[in-house]
């Protein structure tokens, strides 16, 4: 009978340390998990101020190329005009 007990004993040792080891690692993984999720809400909110600063740059881009376009439609009838003049002081 000692030696029965002292085997169950021994067997619930061994459970017990494998119950501990699984623990551990359950700990390290919900740890693991914990960070990847902060990590991932900080790249998040990065992506979507990114984002914001993207589509500010792409109006800003389009306002530029308006103005751009206007500029150069202005230097065309300049450059005419200038012709224009510079046609009538030769005759």
């Amino acid at each position: 009978m000692t030696e029965s007990l002292t085997s169950l004993l021994e067997q619930h040792k061994q459970d017990i340390w494998e119950w501990k080891q699984k623990e551990s690692q359950w700990i390290k993984d919900k740890n693991l998990l914990a960070g990847s999720k902060q990590i991932i809400e900080e790249l998040s909110t990065k992506l979507i101020e990114v984002g914001r600063v993207n589509l500010t740059h792409q109006q800003l881009n389009g306002e530029l190329q308006t103005r751009l376009t206007e500029v150069e439609e202005d230097n065309k009838k300049l450059a005419k005009q200038i012709e224009h003049l510079n046609n009538q002081k030769q005759q």
